[in-house]
């Protein structure tokens, strides 16, 4: 299969490129760049502007995992991962009487929508501390086109007024947000103006006071009063407490490339790894794109690492983690004997896993050889669709991704940081970067950003067809294809006992950054999102945007 079209176009320049899921946060982040700011100032930049073009999938009280290359080779993790209250307990989200494993929700949605669904917030001061670590910029600086675009408002996409629609029965009734997104009772469409004027004065006191202004100021206290008001449980010390970890990421190799990814708390780079180990015993190429025998290849070694993500997923100060054994070749080998390639082989999935698709992706890289890409959420749409008042600040809802059932590895302990599939992942060649990616899309993040890095590596496809290449994907129990696979492959694939199932998207808005022979950098962004790629170097150059019928489609 090769004859799929791309709905973008990729955008290319010599002094920093910027990636992100909305036009104007991409702008944001070529503003500062142009400014005279390094990957890291830009990359702030671009999010704190996404936490207002893109309120549906990131915000300062959300959580995420940032990967930072510096310009010396080095390449640092930065875990900002939200963490349950201190007075959280096990089963403090009781399920509803015969509820299986494959629900979500807690009785009442607790766990999902108010004040109990809210994980103590890592992003601001994970953000703040990188552009500390490894900026160039003030805070204040960094913030500008992020206050100007909440004061001054922007154009709804049919992606946000997908969002807002869909949120409706919940954030209508929030006496903060409902006026902001619904004013006058009546939802935002698409092409509507949206300004945020509360938030640009938040966004404001943050540029003055920095993150001690939520992190043991004000702020906090105001979100932990608000919290606790509504029948939650978080502290301002909890708040206070917050700080973002910075971890050692895994490596791996494949093909004659190093495999550069996060570490547990996040199963990226363990099952990045891990996939890619197996496939490596495999002809990936010479199988070609697309085809029965390449899309059985995929969905075995996704059953195969979904199975061991049960024992290789968790906050590892609370959980043993085993990231060596399942990264290691021997090991693959081993997970490889057992495909066959005229049948579908069956593996034990963890049902208890559980992901909200809704996040954001950035990544950037600069002239002199810094890159960071990042990928961040509130977890679900609008988060716990609940308002600090006064402030146009939306609280995540994290607490959603612990298992309500006591005594596994992912339930509910005071402290314990939320596991997460996010995969900000960089591969080099010779000690040399050639490709910066990652994507949006929860559960099956990893998978579809392992799909793009064997389309560029196996497959060589360019950059812009491997961002938007078909996706397919599987934890164990269906198998999804996405539109452009044809009922021939799809046939094919039952015929192996495949239980197949047609999807809009799989997984978010790809980006990446490819780092080309001539010192050039180019980014592309794909059909699943409102993404978008600025470009320096020879001039300000966008990247074409063209949105699919599925734009509206929640990543």
């Amino acid at each position: 299969m090769t004859d799929f079209a791309c709905a973008k176009r990729p955008a290319t320049g010599s002094r920093g490129v910027v990636c992100s899921n909305h036009p104007l946060a991409s702008a944001a982040g070529g503003e500062i760049l142009s400014a005279g700011g390094n990957a890291a100032d830009a990359a702030i930049a671009t999010l704190f502007a996404l936490t207002v073009v893109e309120p549906m999938m990131v915000g300062i009280l959300g959580g995420g995992i940032g990967h930072v290359r510096l310009a010396d080779g080095r390449h640092v993790i930065i875990d900002g991962q939200s963490t349950a209250p201190g007075a959280s307990y096990e089963t403090m989200f009781p399920l509803a009487p015969g509820a299986g494993p494959e629900v979500l929700e807690s009785a009442g949605r607790a766990n999902a929508v108010g004040a109990l669904a809210v994980a103590v917030p890592g992003s601001l001061r994970a953000w703040t501390s990188t552009l500390e670590r490894y900026g160039t910029m003030s805070l204040d600086d960094v913030l500008q086109p992020a206050i100007r675009l909440a004061e001054r408002g922007f154009t709804v996409s049919p992606y946000l007024a997908g969002a807002i629609a869909d949120v409706e029965s919940d954030m209508a009734r929030d006496p903060e947000l409902g006026p902001i997104f619904y004013p006058g009772g009546d939802r935002l469409r698409s092409d509507a103006r949206l300004a945020q004027p509360a938030y640009a004065g938040t966004l404001r006191a943050i540029a003055k006071d920095g993150p001690d202004l939520l992190h043991g100021g004000a702020l906090g206290a105001l979100m932990s009063e608000t919290l606790q008001r509504c029948g939650g449980i978080m502290t301002a010390e909890d708040i206070a407490r917050a700080a973002p970890i910075e971890r050692e990421p895994v490596i791996g190799t494949y093909r004659g490339y190093t495999i550069i990814g996060p570490p547990p708390p996040a199963s990226s780079g363990v099952h990045i790894a891990q996939m890619l180990n197996i496939l490596e015993g495999f002809d990936v190429g010479a199988v070609g794109f697309g085809g029965a025998d390449n899309v059985h290849l995929l969905a075995e070694v996704l059953k195969i690492a979904f199975a061991d993500r049960a024992v290789a997923t968790a906050d590892p100060a609370f959980v043993d983690v085993p990231v060596a054994r399942i990264i290691a070749k021997d090991y693959a080998a081993k997970r490889r004997s057992a495909i066959r390639m005229d049948r579908a082989q069956e593996w034990l999935p963890d049902p208890l896993l559980r992901e909200s698709p809704n996040t954001t992706h950035v990544t950037v890289a600069d002239a002199m050889g810094n890159v960071v890409a990042t990928t961040q959420t509130i977890n679900s749409l609008f988060g716990a669709r609940l308002g600090i008042p006064g402030t146009g600040i939306i609280a995540n809802n994290y607490m959603l991704n612990f298992e309500p059932r006591p005594g596994t590895a992912l339930s509910v302990a005071p402290g314990k940081r939320v596991y997460t599939s996010m995969a900000p992942m960089m591969v080099t060649k010779d000690g040399a970067l050639r490709w910066a990616l990652g994507q949006p899309g929860g559960l099956r993040i990893f998978g579809s950003t392992m799909q793009a890095i064997i389309n560029l590596i196996d497959h060589r496809m360019d950059l812009q067809r491997a961002v938007e290449a078909p996706r397919a994907w599987t934890r164990g129990f269906g198998l999804e294809l996405e539109p452009a696979y044809s009922s021939d492959l799809a046939a094919a694939l039952a015929a192996r006992g495949h239980r197949v199932e047609r999807v809009k998207t799989i997984g978010g808005g790809l980006n990446a950054i490819a780092f080309n022979p001539d010192g050039s950098m180019t980014g592309a962004a794909c059909w699943r999102a409102d993404g978008s790629v600025v470009a320096l170097g020879g001039g300000l150059a966008r990247a074409g945007i063209r949105f699919s019928p599925d734009a509206a489609a929640k990543n």
